[in-house]
């Protein structure tokens, strides 16, 4: 199988685990749970998942593999606890402020230079997401903001130090990562009341679908895809989460938003159909 064939197969994964990423707003809202509780409960889900579905395991429990864990239970800590103390919308954005960092940072870890074109795609990612959740940002709430810009920290370091083990297997990182998630949001667990069967089912779904799966392709694709491709890609995830709620429950999104949406899927759908005419250029990163 030659390069360039890999190299398409890890953009379509990146596609897919974007698509499994973008249930979590639908399925979050079924749960009864405090929010850590439920960060906490899906991560013990998604790592059993993951430990059952990857063959031989190796822990190596290197400085790579350790900080690659610890970067992924802190955006998905620090996310849960932006989305607290500010607005959603804040969080979000403020999340996928990564591309800039891996942008930044890219050259300097990894070898990966950013072209003209990667800058202009992140800039036209950001006016499209600035649009589609303008009615909800704001710019109070600094602990929460403070949070979310930690959390696109955590989410660019992960996806480095992921990167960083190309040549080895990530998956153990996510799994650890899942696991600190899991102990973080253990005593949220414990003092919370038993979820409704329906609670239980989108539990479930978050542990192994939304997060297991996701990461099962993700980890698949860091191997072939620059960093930055690994965040720009699936940066249409945050537009998703509110379609699903819209389809499953009538919240109607307004046309600013429309427009923030077609323009962050043009921009995606720009970079991804460039890297699958053109594989060679990230190709040779990988």
């Amino acid at each position: 199988m030659s390069n360039a064939h890999l190299h398409r197969t890890a953009v379509g994964q990146l596609v897919l685990a974007a698509l499994c990423w973008s249930l979590g707003g639908l399925l979050i809202k079924a749960i009864d749970w405090p929010p850590l509780a439920v960060a906490g409960g899906r991560g013990i889900l998604a790592a059993v998942f993951l430990m059952l579905t990857n063959g031989r395991l190796h822990f190596t429990f290197s400085r790579v593999q350790v900080l690659a864990a610890f970067a992924y239970a802190g955006c998905t800590v620090f996310f849960v606890a932006a989305t607290k103390y500010t607005t959603a919308a804040n969080a979000i954005l403020l999340q996928y402020t990564a591309p800039v960092w891996i942008a930044l940072l890219g050259a300097w870890l990894l070898g990966e230079p950013t072209t003209r074109r990667d800058w202009i795609i992140i800039a036209v990612v950001f006016v499209g997401m600035g649009l589609f959740f303008a009615d909800g940002l704001e710019f109070s709430g600094l602990l929460g903001n403070v949070f979310g810009v930690v959390s696109g920290l955590c989410f660019a370091a992960m996806t480095i130090a992921l990167r960083k083990q190309k040549d080895g297997s990530p998956v153990e990182s996510i799994i650890l990562g899942n696991l600190i998630a899991f102990v973080v949001g253990l005593p949220f667990m414990i003092g919370a009341p038993l979820p409704s069967a329906v609670g239980w089912g989108a539990l479930l779904a978050l542990g192994i679908v939304q997060l297991g799966c996701s990461y099962w392709l993700y980890a698949r694709a860091i191997r072939r895809v620059t960093a930055l491709e690994a965040v720009i890609i699936p940066v249409f995830e945050p537009i998703l989460n509110p379609v699903w709620v819209f389809l499953a429950r009538g919240e109607q999104p307004g046309p600013w938003a429309l427009l923030g949406g077609v323009i962050v899927l043009g921009a995606v759908t720009w970079q991804a159909l460039g890297v699958w005419r053109t594989g060679n250029d990230s190709i040779r990163h990988a």
